[in-house]
């Protein structure tokens, strides 16, 4: 490229300066908005119960839904990005999230409420978070990890306003006007999308605004059309088949579940994990309040799990970022979750107000490495250049179980009648989870050691499980285009 151009290009590019700082506050306001919210549903549990007649395990599909669907639209919003842009998706995401809670304050079943505040506000959430990250991908180089941390201090931004939001409303107006406010707050991303426009590294080729890729099913059609023939139904059939594979080998990487052991047993393990890890969020609400803590201390209980998470979460971030535990963050995650598995047993113990405080602040401490480490380590364990089929695969099967967890115990619960089953299954799934995570990556990691003594050290590269350079990309290279990610 000529000095001129080169010039040319450098002058085009608005990224780690001017506007893209404002994308950054509009991300960090999105992430609030969207992976923030379900923190205060479980506010409403008592609420919607009594007033659906609903019991425990009915009422605990609503938060599901929407959490599992946030989680596991990955794959939707990646297409939907790569089609119309990343502004476009951001702004659609807020109008199905404003509209999906607009008709949830006009639900009259515990079932309508699956369908509105569930999947569309769901559905709503994922497209806005997912690629409002994305856009962060565009507008930031150099200061790209400084930007994606500075963003994922909106999720706790949200874990602690929400629920005192959702209380002080509530007690005022019921939910249903709460759900209303709660539609139009919610439309405020697409005010932050409008804020993301798009990037443009040319004045002649925008970045983010990508041609849709014509399907190879579609230019082997018009290739035999365009000779005269027509394509024979049987080829037609084993096109689109050919399409199809060739979609889900992008977008959900099977091959490399297969393939490569280190990410075989990370997405097992927090799969499994997943079980259990939302349950504290959707019950310690109903169980502080089923125990005697009045509803805007049981309230105050999750704000205090987002306010320490703002501040330990960047703390752990950086420490697992040095060269001391290059190669072991496996093992720290397996920590941060073991941890949160014990942290249940405080519960169990006592139910008093003080007592529930020092759980908050551990679970806070044990989610705030969780948080920080689920997509590093899984950075560690896949090359970087599939990361984003091995996202799609991974936070689809994460979001199954985050969707049938909490039902299933609040079924649990309405069996027994007993809120400590609830905190008994938590501290099953994430103490088994940490404990096979840490002990089979030990176990890879013997027979790697072993299985290199045997070979040549030019053909070390072939082994799958290996540390991946997470630096930002240089300024020559562009990033990808899509990439959905997701947060704890």
């Amino acid at each position: 490229m000529s000095q001129g151009g080169a010039a040319a290009r450098k002058a085009a590019e608005p990224q780690d300066r001017g506007w893209a700082w404002m994308v950054l506050l509009a991300a960090v306001l999105l992430q609030g908005l969207t992976l923030g919210f379900p923190s205060c549903i479980g506010v409403f549990f008592t609420d919607l119960q009594h007033d659906f007649q609903a019991s425990n395990s009915e009422t605990s599909w609503f938060p599901s839904i929407m959490v599992a669907v946030l989680h596991g639209g990955g794959p939707l919003c990646s297409i939907l990005v790569k089609r119309f842009g990343c502004r476009f998706a951001v702004m659609l995401g807020g109008l199905l999230s404003g509209v999906g809670m607009v008709s949830s304050s006009f639900c009259q079943s515990i079932s309508q409420l699956y369908l509105t505040a569930g999947l569309i506000t769901g559905l709503g959430s994922c497209f806005s978070f997912q690629a409002g990250v994305t856009v962060l991908g565009y507008y930031f180089v150099r200061w790209r990890t400084l930007a994606n941390a500075m963003a994922s201090t909106g999720v706790s931004l949200g874990f602690t306003l929400w629920p005192l939001l959702s209380q002080y409303l509530l007690d005022e107006m019921g939910w249903r006007n709460t759900f209303l406010i709660f539609g139009g707050i919610l439309l405020n991303c697409c005010v932050c999308g409008a804020i993301m426009r798009p990037v443009q590294l040319t004045s002649e080729s925008p970045l983010e605004s990508p041609k849709p890729a014509e399907e190879p099913g579609r230019r082997a059609e018009g290739a035999q059309l365009s000779n005269g023939t027509s394509p024979h139904p049987e080829q037609q059939q084993q096109t689109r088949r050919t399409a199809c594979f060739q979609m889900l080998q992008k977008y959900l990487a099977f091959d490399i579940f297969c393939q490569n052991k280190g990410y075989q047993i990370y997405t097992i393990g927090v799969t499994w994990m997943m079980m259990g890890f939302a349950l504290p969020h959707v019950y310690l609400v109903p169980y502080a309040v089923q125990n005697g803590v009045e509803e805007r201390r049981a309230a105050l209980l999750i704000s205090v799990i987002g306010f320490i998470n703002i501040f330990i979460r960047p703390f752990t971030g950086l420490l697992s970022g040095h060269r001391v535990f290059t190669g072991r963050r496996i093992y720290l995650f397996s920590l941060a979750v073991l941890l949160c598995g014990l942290s249940n047993f405080i519960c169990v113990i006592s139910a008093e107000f003080s007592v529930l405080i020092i759980y908050c602040v551990i679970l806070s401490i044990a989610m705030s490495g969780i948080g920080a480490l689920t997509f590093q380590v899984l950075m560690d364990v896949v090359e970087m250049d599939r990361f984003s089929s091995a996202l799609g695969l991974f936070t689809v099967l994460e979001s199954i179980t985050l969707l049938i967890g909490p039902p299933l115990t609040g079924l649990l619960v309405d069996i027994t009648s007993d809120f400590h089953y609830v905190f008994y299954n938590s501290s099953f799934f994430l103490i088994s989870a940490a404990l096979f995570m840490g002990l089979s990556f030990c176990a890879l990691e013997k027979k790697k050691l072993k299985e290199a003594s045997k070979v040549p050290l030019d053909n070390h590269s072939r082994y799958q499980y290996n540390e991946m350079p997470t630096e930002p990309q240089s300024e020559t290279q562009s990033p990808p285009v899509v990439v959905y990610i997701t947060s704890i």
